[in-house]
Formats: structure tokens, C-alpha cells, sequence
């Protein structure tokens, strides 16, 4: 197997015989990690659970964690989902690897979709599975979300979708998720949405692609699957906690599957995922923090306020050489567009990770400002 470098790799080696104005404090607006403290209740039910690491840990996950997980859903998206329907993972990075490996071993010449740009995990699974690809390009043109192409979908095994997005920010409404879902009983493929961005929104709670299964008359979730963690929505990416949930008869089979894996979250992290999943008001502090970034954006770089996500995907021309001349002068990394992207897709943007506190975020903001206007 051959694959990519990946985008961090590429950006050191983009910036490696550079050296930094050291005038600046350095700043780093390139990895989507919250800087945020952890909340106290997490980190206490982290050590109050400690003695649990004598036990080995269900592959299933404990009755705490999934009932904890079905109530966010519940709570969040307003869908009572069964225990079938529902499967921790550790994170959701480890499931989009082996997710697709999963689904396609038993089929000649599969073929995967996913958005473009998109998290390296996708391009990483499908090199995996010995999968074609199709390419879902999000361009400023089509307002970053994918534009549907009924003879190529007829081909596809997986779908990937990415809503809200990283790392455009764009979000896809719930008429427009339910297309997709008609699409995917229609050609039988498996349509899956990764959703970890869900809870970091600014107004407006973006909907789940279950929500849509509901609305297109599926309720029983066939072909349809979604992903979510608390990395994002709790401060807490370390504690690897993610879920699939969706068509039960899938994940049957794929929890089969997933006792040979041998990723079973260690029970204290399991029962301290528990506490972060059935609690919603921290989440809203942490929504603040992220709106509050976007605002100091918006006022400095004209840029408008995305809906979701911590992410700018801001236009400066040449991605490559403002990269470069943002850190040679001000000493702030952001990553180039193009390494997130194929096809030429990310060219002329920089996804900036706005996951610092206002103060560091204004700073940050203050020189890519400097940086554009010189580069006019």
C-alpha cells in the first residue's frame, strides 16, 4: 500500500528552511485540538474510575457508555435509537480506517465517494480497501457542498459525507441530507456522515443525517449511518470516545468484525465518556468560546460567520506562499488548503483552526490581517 504524506508532514516540510520572525510569539492555527481545558467533572470522573483498569474491557463498550450515548441522541437530535442502532468506537478515526476495509473486502472493484477536500482518514481507507474513488468536490462555485451526479453515485458501495465540514465549515441542511439518503436506497449504497463537528455551532443546531433517514421515510436507518465524538463538543480528544450509530443489520455484522480489531476503550475512559456524553451544558461554554473567535474574525478579516465548526476557510490567492510568508514574518502556522485537497480542490484558501481563547485568537487574527494586506 502507498499512501499520501500527510497534510502536517507536508506543512513541515513546506516550512522547514524557514526561520520564524522571533519578534512574534509562535502561534499554531494548523491542528484542529481544542486548547480548552478539559471541565472538571470529566477529569474527576476520569479518577474516580481509575481502579476499573484491573478489568479488560467489552469490545461492545458498557451498558453506562452506550446508554449514555443513546441519550445525547436523544436529547440532541430527538431520535430514540435502540441498543442495536448504536456502537462506541475509540474515537472515530480508528472506524473511518476500519470501517470501509469492513465493508468492502468481499467485493470486486469497490468503489468509494467522499468529499473533497476531507480528512486524510478517508483517502487513508480507501487505499486500504483497494477502492476507486470519486471525488465530491466542494468549491467556493457550488457554496462547498457537493453538487449530485446520479451515474457516478449509481457505481458507489460508500458514501462519505462531511457535515458540518471540515474544513470549509459549510453546513448541508436537512432537505438537502434527505436527497441524499433517498439516493442511497435508490442504488444501495451505504451513505455514512461524520458529524463530529455537530455540537460546535454558532446559532442554528445543524441536523443529523438520522434526522434525515426519518424524514425520507427510513426509519429504520437501512444503508444510513452517521459518526460522532466528544473530542470536539467536550474539550476532550484525548479520551478517544466516538460512536457509529444507524442500520442495525450493519452494525451487527461490523461489531462481529470489531472483536478481531482489538480496540476496546479501557473502562475507565469508558465510564468517564459516560459523564461527558449525558451532559449538555458545558458544551454551551465552549460554543461561546468558538462564537466568540468567529466574531473577532469576522470584524478583522471581512470573513463571514461560518454556521459550524471552529474553522476558516479563508481565500488569500497563493495558499503556498501566504503560508510560507505568515510564518517567516509573523510566526503563525495555518495550513494550506491544497494539502487537504485533490485535483487542485483547496487551492487559493488556508484552513485556520480557531481553537484558542479570544485573547491568543485575536493576535493570531491581528497578523494573517498584516499578512493579507501585504501580499495585496
Amino acid at each position: 500500500m502507498r499512501f499520501e504524506t500527510y497534510p502536517f508532514e507536508k506543512l513541515n516540510v513546506l516550512l522547514e528552511d524557514i526561520v520564524p520572525n522571533e519578534k512574534y510569539e509562535p502561534i499554531v492555527l494548523t491542528i484542529g485540538e481544542p486548547q480548552f481545558d478539559t471541565p472538571e467533572f470529566i477529569t474527576k470522573a476520569l479518577c474516580d474510575n481509575a481502579a476499573l483498569l484491573k478489568k479488560y474491557p467489552k469490545t461492545s463498550g458498557e451498558p453506562e457508555l452506550r446508554e449514555a450515548m443513546r441519550n445525547f441522541f436523544r436529547h440532541r437530535f430527538h431520535i430514540e435509537l435502540d441498543d442495536s442502532q448504536i456502537v462506541p468506537t475509540f474515537g472515530t478515526r480508528e472506524f473511518l480506517f476500519n470501517f470501509p476495509q469492513f465493508l468492502l473486502a468481499d467485493l470486486d472493484e469497490p468503489m468509494m465517494a467522499y468529499t473533497n477536500p476531507f480528512y486524510q482518514i478517508y483517502e487513508g481507507a480507501a487505499i486500504a480497501s483497494g477502492a476507486k474513488v470519486l471525488h465530491l468536490h466542494l468549491t467556493k462555485e457550488n457554496g462547498f457542498l457537493p453538487r449530485i451526479h446520479e451515474p457516478e453515485l449509481a457505481g458507489c458501495d460508500l458514501v462519505i459525507l462531511n457535515f458540518p465540514n471540515n474544513p470549509t465549515a459549510s453546513v448541508m441542511d436537512l432537505k438537502t441530507m434527505t436527497t441524499w439518503v433517498k439516493l442511497a436506497i435508490k442504488y444501495d449504497f451505504i451513505l455514512l456522515n461524520d458529524e463530529c463537528y455537530s455540537e460546535i455551532y454558532t446559532h442554528t443546531p445543524p441536523p443529523s443525517l438520522l434526522q434525515a433517514s426519518i424524514e425520507a421515510h427510513n426509519p429504520t436507518f437501512r444503508n444510513i449511518l452517521v459518526i460522532n465524538s466528544v473530542s470536539k463538543r467536550s474539550s476532550a480528544p484525548g479520551l478517544r470516545s466516538g460512536f457509529v450509530a444507524g442500520d442495525d443489520g450493519i452494525l451487527r455484522e461490523y461489531m462481529r468484525y470489531r472483536t478481531y480489531v482489538g480496540c476496546a476503550s479501557p473502562l475507565p475512559l469508558q465510564m468517564t465518556a459516560a459523564a461527558a456524553w449525558n451532559d449538555n451544558e458545558h458544551v454551551i461554554a465552549f460554543r461561546e468560546k468558538y462564537k466568540e473567535n468567529f466574531e473577532i474574525a469576522h470584524e478583522i478579516l471581512g470573513v463571514k460567520i461560518p454556521e459550524a465548526t471552529f474553522y476558516i476557510w479563508l481565500e488569500v490567492g497563493d495558499e503556498l506562499e501566504f503560508t510560507k510568508r505568515l510564518f517567516e514574518k509573523y510566526n503563525v502556522k495555518v495550513l494550506p488548503g491544497s494539502f487537504l485537497g485533490r485535483e487542485g480542490i483547496g487551492q487559493g484558501f488556508v484552513r485556520i483552526a480557531l481553537v484558542e481563547n479570544a485573547e491568543n485568537s485575536l493576535e493570531a487574527i491581528r497578523r494573517i490581517r498584516m499578512c493579507m494586506d501585504e501580499m495585496l
